[in-house]
């Protein structure tokens, strides 16, 4: 496998980092996570102008037809900026859960308007319990007559504000996946108040919503069994490079920060916490680099891969969040600072998608099996 970036690769990452500093700095964007909203249309416009939206669409349907390497570049980017948008649920959930559903009509209807940046979507997934697993048995929507939704979905990301809701329901072929459009009669949205603002959640209802049939009845089980890897792997690409920002911060503040005459970096305490969160980060790393490559080059062992990524980047996160704080005193934890935004950020990821105790048990699963 390849360990370092292609020259494409690396300008694509500069790119998306010089965009996201000149316009989505996070002194503008805390305007943006305190609106209804939740993200700047204005801003989504700009990201469709620079092909971001279309990154992983076919060229077929508009797209650029790269993989999930590019898409996990622009992931770091993303992290590190703390960029409030619609970019995940759109492209990695919606545009993957289009893509693997091997309907050619839905794609050829959805992923051009996807891919220009015209509408944003989401999908509604049931889970099962505290840890995020996705299955049928988190599946609260069900099909009633041959295309009416009925029942409800929690915590739905962007789901308040998505053009475009992919629904998984339960069919008397099992687990099938359905597209419902945001004006639908009988769907009512709800958001919901949560720790991270830079991904909303809401609550979706479903009182006898008309929908439209995604692919062969009864197939969402093998489908959501493929996307969820993929999402882990795209999580863990966010959770790295917002880590990895969170260590650059801490290692500015402890240069600068001066205490009993001398820099705070200086002190023994401080040099290993910092120590620490590099290991931690360097680490995650390695796992988050063998698991994105996989996506692209090795889809039958991309499962426990996606799982070690998901766990390692996690903790590496949530433990460089903590230690930020420490290393900032108590203007680190106060609304002014971003410490304590990456804080609640690394909180919230690392239980979405699955938390450490389900993606260790699914690597000990695909151990035994192996």
């Amino acid at each position: 496998m390849e360990w370092t970036l292609t020259d494409d690769q690396e300008d694509l990452r500069r790119t998306v980092r010089r965009f996201l500093r000149d316009k989505a700095p996070l002194s503008a964007s805390r305007k943006v996570l305190e609106s209804d909203a939740g993200y700047d249309p204005s801003l989504w416009q700009q990201m469709a102008g620079l092909g971001l939206h279309s990154l992983t669409i076919p060229e077929e349907h508009g797209g650029a037809g790269c993989g999930q390497v590019e898409l996990g570049v622009v992931l770091q980017e993303f992290g590190r900026a703390l960029t409030p948008s619609a970019f995940f649920s759109t492209v990695v959930l919606a545009v993957n859960a289009l893509l693997l559903s091997d309907a050619v009509d839905a794609q050829a209807k959805w992923l051009p308007s996807l891919a220009a940046g015209e509408l944003t979507a989401t999908v509604a997934i049931g889970v099962d319990g505290e840890d995020q697993r996705w299955g049928p048995a988190g599946n609260a929507v069900a099909v009633s007559g041959s295309t009416l939704l009925t029942g409800r979905v929690n915590a739905v990301l962007d789901g308040a504000t998505a053009d475009l809701v992919l629904v998984v329901a339960e069919s008397e072929a099992g687990p099938s996946l359905f597209a419902v459009d945001s004006e639908a009669p009988g769907l009512r949205r709800t958001p919901l108040r949560t720790l991270d603002l830079v991904h909303r959640q809401a609550r979706l209802e479903f009182a006898d919503v008309p929908a439209t049939p995604i692919g062969l009845p009864g197939t969402a089980g093998d489908l959501l069994a493929k996307l969820f890897p993929l999402v882990a792997v795209a999580a863990a690409n966010e959770q790295l490079g917002a880590a990895e920002q969170v260590l650059e911060n801490s290692v500015e503040y402890a240069r600068t920060r001066v205490q009993f005459g001398r820099p705070i970096g200086s002190f023994q305490a401080v040099k290993h916490k910092l120590a620490e969160m590099f290991l931690d980060i360097e680490l995650a790393k390695s796992a988050v680099r063998v698991a994105t490559w996989t996506a692209d080059h090795d889809p039958a062992e991309l499962a426990p891969n996606a799982s070690i990524a998901k766990a390692y980047s996690a903790a590496a996160y949530w433990a460089a969040a903590v230690e930020s704080i420490q290393v900032h005193g108590g203007i680190g934890f106060t609304w002014e600072h971003d410490a304590h935004l990456y804080y609640r950020h690394a909180r919230s990821m690392s239980v979405q998608y699955g938390d450490g105790d389900l993606h260790r048990e699914l690597i000990m699963s695909a151990l035994e099996t192996a």
